[in-house]
């Protein structure tokens, strides 16, 4: 089964995080735009500290490894066909913690610079991030329990086996061998 909702979610934060990246590393805008797409508008004032190469390299970078994350779970999800949520789950909790290291260091490097805002974009945005993994969990979850037999299934199965074993007991002492087979040539 393909984990659909997976995939999505996995694709799309890591395509969010990729042009965060990229717009953090164009030298035209920097830090400033990539801040004013998650939402935080930034005075004049604060883009020379912001257009520094020693803020802008580690947050660049830390953004592509997110986003290489994103792109390792998608890539992740569309390989496995087993419904385990073991499989995928270890890729994508590191995804999500990165993520969420990464949207922390922005908040308080923000706070550092006094930059206004910057509170109530993140926390936006870690709350899409949980809702993502939430969802991410459910999914896998529900996939794993529709592929494992119910336990109603495994007790009428035991109970069947068990029926026949009986029944494979009677016969042999109706007849009087004890040395008789199973019914499945076992």
């Amino acid at each position: 089964m393909r984990y659909r909702l997976t995939s999505f979610l996995a694709l799309h934060w890591a395509v969010a995080f990729a042009l965060l990246a990229f717009i953090c590393i164009d030298g035209n805008r920097g830090v400033a735009a990539a801040l004013g797409v998650l939402g935080v508008a930034i005075q004049n004032a604060h883009i020379a500290d912001l257009e520094n190469a020693f803020v802008v390299a580690p947050l660049a970078v830390a953004l592509l490894v997110v986003a290489v994350l994103f792109c390792w779970a998608f890539v992740e999800t569309l390989i496995s066909g087993v419904p385990d949520p073991q499989a995928v789950d270890s890729v994508v909790r590191t995804a999500f913690i990165s993520a969420s290291g990464v949207l922390s260091l922005i908040l308080v490097g923000g706070a550092a610079q006094g930059i206004n805002g910057l509170f109530m974009a993140v926390a936006v945005q870690l709350a899409a991030l949980l809702a993502s993994y939430v969802a991410m969990l459910a999914e896998r979850r529900s996939a794993f329990a529709a592929a494992v037999p119910a336990r109603a299934d495994i007790r009428a199965a035991a109970h069947l086996m068990a029926k026949d074993a009986a029944h494979g007991s009677l016969l042999s002492r109706i007849s009087g061998r004890s040395d008789t087979k199973p019914r499945d040539g076992s």
